[in-house]
């Protein structure tokens, strides 16, 4: 005849083993080990027939089996209705899993920064400033009164009932804010946003990129400009060759525009340079004494240069773009190309 103590873990190693795999399984695992005709219940009242140096093991033993069972089925309970909720709602847990998308850099934010990395190399400093600007700093002190012709050169985008603050057209802005609390020398470059009232289309938009220049010391001469863009352009383009052709700035004078030499070598070449091989990059100039004069300093012991360009073009001239609108659109499908880009 099996020992009392047999009998108990017959029953334990019986509930080991059990494994319902639905809900009316796991029910009447219920009933068997835990409801009120339960088999484990019985096993209590057989103490009686223990000796009682054995009584308190026996004990044990028996509210183990009872524990073992609340808890088996505590988890195995968990387990199917976890086990239903997946299949409601149907997910496949055996199918791989879906990876996240990777971004990438924006091709302007790319020639931005590689535009300010090489002017880093020679000694400039990035200054930035407000979007919002007031027309002093924007227009007055960069040489362009209000009756000044010039500023029919750039439509302006004024604050709500006001006639002085605006978004600010080009960064010189910043230039001027650097000179008014800063003396000499003076080396920075400039980049952020700018806006303009222009029509939209494929190679405007009222909204877009510059990066400007400008170096102020005793003796500065436009061969130190010619040489700066020099290194400027052999860096950004691989060009040897470079040309400065007369031009005009409120701000500036002389001014120039710079072409750097593209080639000819294929159709696209012909194309953009118009069968010249030679594309105009940025404008420059010598700083106008009048603009050292409205910023507090002495014209007369420092002079300075000043350069800019917009990013938008660099960046379409780099990757072959078409059309300036792709940069604003934040299609995925266009930006995923420059995931690779540095």
């Amino acid at each position: 005849m099996m020992d009392i103590f047999e009998q108990v873990n017959a029953v334990i190693a019986e509930m080991e083993a059990a494994a319902p795999d639905s809900k009316a399984a796991l029910e009447q695992f219920r009933i068997r080990y835990l409801g009120t005709k339960n088999i484990i219940k019985p096993l209590f009242a057989e103490i009686g027939k223990v000796p009682v140096e054995r009584k308190k093991a026996f004990g044990q033993l028996v509210n183990a089996a009872k524990i073992a069972a609340e808890t088996k089925f505590a988890t195995l309970q968990a387990a199917l209705e976890t086990a239903s909720e997946v299949e409601t709602t149907r997910i496949d847990l055996t199918a791989p899993p879906i990876g996240l998308p990777v971004g990438s850099r924006h091709p302007v934010s790319i020639v931005m920064n590689r535009i300010v990395d090489i002017f880093r190399r020679i000694g400039y400093t990035v200054a930035e400033e407000r979007e919002i600007e007031d027309d002093w700093h924007n227009f007055t002190a960069m040489n362009t009164p209000p009756d000044h012709p010039a500023r029919d050169m750039q439509d302006t985008f004024y604050l709500k009932n006001s006639t002085e603050m605006l978004l600010r057209t080009h960064t010189s802005s910043v230039q001027a804010r650097t000179m008014t609390r800063q003396k000499p020398p003076i080396r920075i470059i400039a980049p952020g946003r700018v806006y303009r009232n222009e029509t939209i289309s494929a190679r405007s938009h009222c909204q877009f990129h510059q990066v400007e220049g400008l170096y102020i010391d005793e003796n500065v001469s436009f061969a130190d400009l010619k040489q700066t863009l020099l290194y400027f352009a052999k860096e950004m383009y691989g060009a040897t060759k470079i040309r400065l052709r007369p031009s005009f700035f409120p701000f500036t004078e002389p001014s120039a525009e710079m072409d750097v030499y593209w080639g000819l070598k294929n159709e696209t070449d012909h194309r953009i340079t118009k069968g010249t091989g030679w594309l105009e990059i940025l404008g420059c100039g010598m700083v106008d004494p009048q603009v050292l004069e409205n910023c507090g300093i002495d014209s007369e012991k420092y002079s300075g240069f000043a350069f800019g360009m917009g990013i938008e073009r660099q960046a379409m001239l780099q990757y072959g773009i078409s059309d300036i609108r792709l940069l604003f659109e934040n299609d995925t499908r266009f930006l995923k190309q420059f995931a690779a880009a540095l």
